[in-house]
């Protein structure tokens, strides 16, 4: 009888387990989050982006350029339908919360035979009748083990997930119209540079034409020097063709037609770089919208995991109908016309070929799959402040090199042609000196673009100035109490069948 009783208390304490949410299972692990940045960490500059952060790039136009692609761009949209069609899922899992009720009224016209028999062996007449009725029709399911709420709950946190994604793609469209602008601006810099360097070459050439009409000079040196020209002029439609593809590009992000859209600016020279600083690598979990997304996603497998589970116990479902039938419209409503009834029924799956232990072991399988995901997107999003600050201070390094190169580069390309002119060099050397500084000058605009192009990809891999809720974060950070708290994420294991005993469920 004891034993018997002990029995009957576990299965009341597993029911009544069955109809709470629990916690998602800890995914970080203490190594997943850094204690500080290892990059160069920028001094005397704000600490993470503020909102409207491209707004000190000092650019009228990459403002204007932005503004429209918050409105118009069509991956932004996307988003945002998503964002309702998760909101209308989620308001479609809430109805399994609340009864539903039907009202059925109905009107029937009938006409009988003749030609039947009656009780006493005399056929009836013929009879032409009316019935009228109305009917109300109530079922509710008794969510008992919560298996609505935890559907609700998945739905919700979809929906949560697909806010986060809607602010990251919003967060990466900015960072891509930044970088495409620069992409036009540096490209025109170059066709410019090209330019003024096949005029450079030209100046030098007309020298060395007159030199070899006046017999101080060769055939050699004219065909070097007017292949250096050609060189330089097969430069130009290259990067013209590349400006054009960027303009294009940027008119895409910008959500219309490339047609008659073009950029003012010509060069990089009107851009300023204000650099940022990131704070406690930890808030850095806060202010990902990726990070949120993934752990959102996670939550909501982990919802479908005690739905899965919820879904082995019976379905409770209570149901009730009033209707009123009558021959005559003005009599429908008397209580003489008026029937009821009310029930009850439970639904017991008993055998159903293993269906709802697979169900289980695939949201099982699916948390695993979100577990790691979300640490793989909390580490990608250090290796991305990293990279970022790595880049902002090695390319400053680089582009301060290549000025004072470029610097050097003229002034002996300048004093190379004096020299060239009064015979004191040769063609070669002054070619040489030609080349190094088109080459320096070509290369410096490319590495004032890539510095400019990682300011902007420091902006966006600190978040954008967008900050999360704590308040809806799931996952603490390891090392914490509600971390030691929590159950840790579960580790894959290959051999697990799909066959579980229903202890598994409790």
């Amino acid at each position: 009888m004891m034993n018997l009783m002990t029995r009957a208390s576990m299965l009341v304490l597993a029911f009544a387990a069955a109809g709470c949410a629990t916690d998602v299972p800890m995914a970080l692990q203490q190594s997943d989050v850094a204690t500080k940045f290892d990059g160069p960490i920028p001094t005397n500059v704000a600490q993470w982006p503020s909102q409207g952060w491209w707004h000190g790039f000092k650019s009228d136009e990459l403002d204007g350029l932005i503004a429209q692609a918050e409105v118009n761009n069509l991956d932004v949209a996307v988003a945002a339908a998503n964002v309702l069609a998760a909101q209308a899922q989620a308001n479609i899992q809430r109805s399994a919360l609340f009864p539903s009720l039907d009202l059925e009224p109905s009107a029937m016209r009938q006409q009988t035979t003749g030609k039947r028999a009656t009780a006493a062996g005399v056929a009836a007449p013929r009879a032409t009748f009316n019935t009228f009725g109305v009917a109300a029709n109530a079922s509710y399911m008794v969510d008992f083990w919560g298996l609505a709420r935890d559907n609700l709950r998945a739905a919700s946190e979809t929906l949560r997930a697909d806010r986060y994604a809607q602010v990251s793609v919003e967060l990466t469209t900015v960072s891509d119209v930044g970088t495409t602008y620069l992409d036009v601006l540096a490209l025109r810099e170059r066709v410019s540079i090209a330019e003024k360097n096949v005029e450079d070459a030209k100046r030098v050439l007309a020298i060395t034409q007159a030199k070899l009409q006046n017999g101080v000079s060769s055939q050699l040196d004219l065909a070097q020097e007017q292949a250096l020209v050609a060189q330089q002029e097969a430069n130009i439609p290259v990067l013209q063709e590349q400006g054009n593809e960027a303009r294009l590009a940027l008119a895409i992000l910008l959500g219309r037609a490339p047609e008659g859209f073009d950029v003012k600016a010509q060069n990089l020279d009107g851009i300023a770089l204000p650099l940022v600083a990131p704070g406690l690598p930890s808030q850095l979990l806060l202010r990902r919208p990726d990070v949120a997304e993934a752990e959102a996603n996670l939550a909501s497998a982990h919802a479908n995991v005690d739905a899965a589970r919820a879904a082995f116990f019976p379905a409770v479902n209570l149901t009730g109908t009033a209707a009123t039938t009558s021959n005559m419209v003005g009599t429908l409503f008397h209580a003489s016309t008026f029937e009821w009834s009310a029930g009850a029924s439970a639904l017991q799956t008993l055998f159903d070929a293993g269906k709802l232990f697979a169900e289980s072991d695939l949201a099982k399988a699916q948390q695993l799959s979100l577990v790691a995901s979300y640490r793989k997107t909390v580490i990608t999003a250090f290796s991305n402040v990293e990279t970022s600050l790595g880049q902002t201070s090695h390319f400053a390094i680089e582009v301060a090199a290549l000025e004072r190169e470029v610097k050097a580069s003229a002034e002996a390309e300048r004093i190379s042609e004096l020299q060239y002119r009064e015979g004191i060099v040769d063609l070669t050397t002054l070619i040489q000196t030609q080349q190094s500084l088109f080459a320096a000058q070509d290369v410096l605009v490319q590495a004032r673009l890539a510095y400019a192009q990682a300011v902007i990809g420091l902006y966006e891999s600190l978040g954008g100035g967008w900050s999360q809720n704590p308040e809806e974060n799931t996952q603490p950070l390891p090392g914490t109490v509600e971390a030691a708290d929590r159950e840790p994420a579960p580790v894959p294991n290959p051999q697990d069948s799909i066959w579980k005993s229903i202890t598994d469920i409790f």
